[in-house]
């Protein structure tokens, strides 16, 4: 333990403030709808670690935008973080989109809203689709920096039409040994659902309000021996709860497993965010009826929707993930 305490303490200075990064784009079907539209963003990168200030909901004040981003359920969304607002911070930035010290899960909140362009952030209910931890030796934070800054979520097929605030959060966790050690990255986009889904969510937060400075998720060394950030080989268990299942056709919603991982997720369903009890791959037609639509998941281990696509076909991207193109 003493040596993977000072193996952290030793990361934690390496990675000074030039290291940091900001949520700034998002895409819909893989379309980016462009810097900083349809989102509020901080104007610094500087992270949160309070969790009881109202800057872990999107960051600290700073942009903001008119624009409400136009989506569907099943819709696959990109959020994408850089260095700072525009993307590197120089040329060959080696921290850009963050430096790869800050390990740590990457997240995804929705809550309903009445306009998406001019409600408060405050007050909202919160309820988590999305969220990608430890796999495999790898976090959320790795991921989206192999996909250069990108990390991308499925919305629910039958997520509710309205307005929303989609919360993008990245915990980075390399100074978490110590209170306040741990670093948020929050931005907020602004979306309006289209459809004719029935789900509003489940299993409801409130921010700030719901984590807890000593949450096991928040509070911890990620080192393990030799100061790999492996987490002591130990499960890791991400703060706010279990990723919300939707529930398409009445009924009580259920969860998916609170250490719920995701490359590409079916927010509220399970995805590419797989529960820690793997079932049979399905990417085949199968009696659960319905359709996905195109960019929507038809597939994947775990996958309990419909197999067959309204358009275009299903394609394997991985075994957790099959989707409509």
């Amino acid at each position: 333990m003493k040596v993977s305490v000072i193996a952290a303490a030793a990361v934690g200075l390496v990675a000074s403030a030039n290291a940091h990064a900001i949520m700034q784009r998002v895409s819909v079907n893989g379309a980016d709808k462009g810097l900083l539209t349809g989102i509020r963003a901080p104007s610094n990168n500087n992270p949160v670690g309070d969790v009881s200030s109202q800057d872990i909901i999107c960051g600290a004040s700073g942009s903001t935008s008119s624009s409400v981003i136009d989506v569907a359920p099943g819709d696959r969304l990109g959020f994408q973080w850089q260095h700072v607002i525009g993307g590197p911070q120089g040329s060959n930035d080696p921290d850009n989109p963050i430096a790869a010290s800050h390990k740590g899960p990457i997240q995804l909140y929705l809550a309903k809203v009445d306009n998406a362009a001019s409600a408060s952030k405050t007050g909202q209910r919160w309820f988590k689709v999305a969220s990608e931890g430890l796999s495999g030796g790898k976090w959320g934070v790795d991921t989206m920096i192999q996909n250069n800054g990108w990390w991308y979520a499925n919305l629910p097929t039958c997520l509710a039409p309205g307005d929303y605030l989609a919360r993008a959060e990245l915990i980075a966790l390399h100074s978490a040994y110590s209170s306040q050690g741990v670093q948020f990255y929050t931005s907020c986009a602004q979306i309006r659902v289209s459809g004719s889904g029935g789900w509003t969510g489940s299993g409801f937060l409130s921010f700030p309000g719901s984590y807890s400075q000593s949450d096991p998720g928040i509070l911890l060394n990620i080192y393990g021996t030799g100061g790999i950030s492996d987490n002591g080989g130990k499960p890791y268990v991400a703060p706010g709860g279990s990723v919300q299942q939707q529930q398409c056709g009445g009924g009580n919603p259920t969860t998916t497993a609170a250490q719920t991982t995701a490359r590409t997720t079916t927010a509220a369903q399970t995805t590419r965010t797989t529960t820690a009890v793997q079932t049979t791959r399905t990417t085949t037609p199968s009696s659960n009826g319905g359709t996905a639509t195109l960019y929507g998941q038809c597939g994947g281990v775990g996958w309990t929707g419909p197999t067959a696509c309204a358009s275009g076909t299903c394609k394997v991207l991985n075994e957790y993930y099959s989707q409509c193109l």
